[in-house]
């Protein structure tokens, strides 16, 4: 049964860097997509960054701060969050599904808890 399971949340200053880190079992990036997602609070869960073989897609929002990658030999998904600002606190969660990309978090069949970003200024 595949699981994910987030780490390296925190609270950093604005400008400052966070690496989150989603181990797991069961996908792999070369065949399947995995992504991260984030959701503030009143806001709808968007999709920051996904990747699948040697595809990488960012959201506008983050393109150029952020880092998506995997370690396959340690089954491990990262986010390298470079130059935060306030506006990317929120819970960030890693998803996985079988097959294609998606940008829609509905169309993700696995998530891990999520782990909490809090970016001051």
């Amino acid at each position: 049964q595949a699981q994910l399971a987030e780490s390296g949340g925190g609270s950093v200053q604005a400008g400052g860097s966070l690496r989150l880190s989603c181990a797991g079992s069961g996908y792999t990036s070369s065949s399947d997509c995995m992504a991260w997602f984030r959701q503030a609070p009143g806001k709808e869960r968007e999709q920051v960054a996904r990747i699948r073989g040697d595809g990488r897609v960012y959201a506008s929002s983050v393109k150029g701060r952020f880092t998506i990658s995997v370690d396959n030999d340690k089954n491990t998904l990262y986010l390298q969050m470079n130059n935060l600002r306030p506006e990317d606190s929120a819970g960030y969660y890693c998803a996985a599904r079988r097959g294609g990309c998606a940008t829609s978090w509905a169309l993700f069949d696995v998530w891990g808890q999520g782990t909490l970003v809090t970016v001051s200024s």
